[in-house]
């Protein structure tokens, strides 16, 4: 007789599915999730979060950009500061507080409020992380340019690291904006927005200048191009692909993906 078909994806099973499609012990992954397209998963994104552990060990570090809920932007000036009849109404960015944002499903906010998680200190680029290298990762935060030198996105390449799709659509690969702040294009676009931060003596309005992350980088690009960077890494035999439950997942080296999406922008950009 062959064992009933379990109506639920456990630890177990997910931990299983994720050591065939390539994570293992010691490894540092950013995880973007659909945990919805696991299929039905006994414990929910704890559950995931555990075999996601399971599988990379002591050692091992999980990593989610968690962004935040920066819905007072909608008032704005043209020069993107908060216009001063609404300062007093606008709750401030705290990293140990405020929530990772909904756009990207619930998988962060459960790892962010994980016992032990660390959390990085710029809040459109905020990520958070636990396990072995959690507070080397998140610590000291650059404000101005937080996806490029000095990110927890740098040092996910620095370290070896891996970004794991998890069901989540393939134009979600944040680290594909730290390629962007490297590849040399012209007419980078540049936002320039002014972010409250929760302080001991209040909040205090800090003027924050990056690239541009919700828009194509710069004029010529399709706005879901990431999809095309990560198809086209895979089509050239690097990063692998597979099932966890019932979800369709890529696993990528991170230190492979920003050199190769690099020269993708340089060569379609400038034609180098």
């Amino acid at each position: 007789m062959t064992a009933p078909e379990l109506p639920f994806a456990t630890r177990a099973s997910l931990a299983a599915d994720l050591r065939r499609l390539g994570l293992g012990p010691g490894d540092t992954v950013m995880v973007h999730a659909a945990v919805g397209r696991l299929g039905a998963v006994m414990g929910g994104p704890d559950t995931v979060i555990a075999a996601l552990r399971d599988v990379t060990g002591p050692e091992g570090t999980i990593v989610a950009y968690t962004d935040w809920n920066a819905d007072y932007e909608a008032v704005l000036d043209v020069v993107g500061r908060v216009p001063q009849e609404w300062r007093a109404h606008v709750v401030p960015f705290d990293p140990l507080t405020s929530r990772a944002v909904r756009d990207y499903g619930i998988f962060p906010e459960f790892l962010r409020t994980t016992p032990g998680a660390f959390r990085s200190g710029n809040p459109g680029a905020s990520v958070a992380a636990i396990g072995w290298l959690a507070d080397d990762l998140t610590h000291d935060h650059p404000l101005d340019y937080g996806y490029g030198s000095g990110s927890p996105l740098e040092r996910l390449v620095q370290v070896g690291g891996k970004v794991l799709l998890l069901g989540a659509p393939r134009d979600s690969l944040t680290l594909l904006h730290y390629a962007e702040d490297l590849a040399r294009l012209p007419e980078k676009r540049i936002r320039r927005v002014e972010v409250p931060l929760a302080s001991r003596d209040g909040t205090v309005w800090r003027m924050i200048e990056e690239f541009e992350t919700g828009l194509p980088v710069v004029d010529g690009l399709d706005e879901d191009y990431f999809a095309v960077v990560v198809d086209d890494f895979l089509k050239g035999g690097q990063g692998r692909t597979g099932r966890v439950g019932l979800a369709d997942c890529v696993l990528v080296e991170a230190a492979a993906i920003v050199p190769f999406a690099v020269d993708w922008l340089e060569t379609r950009v400038t034609g180098a």
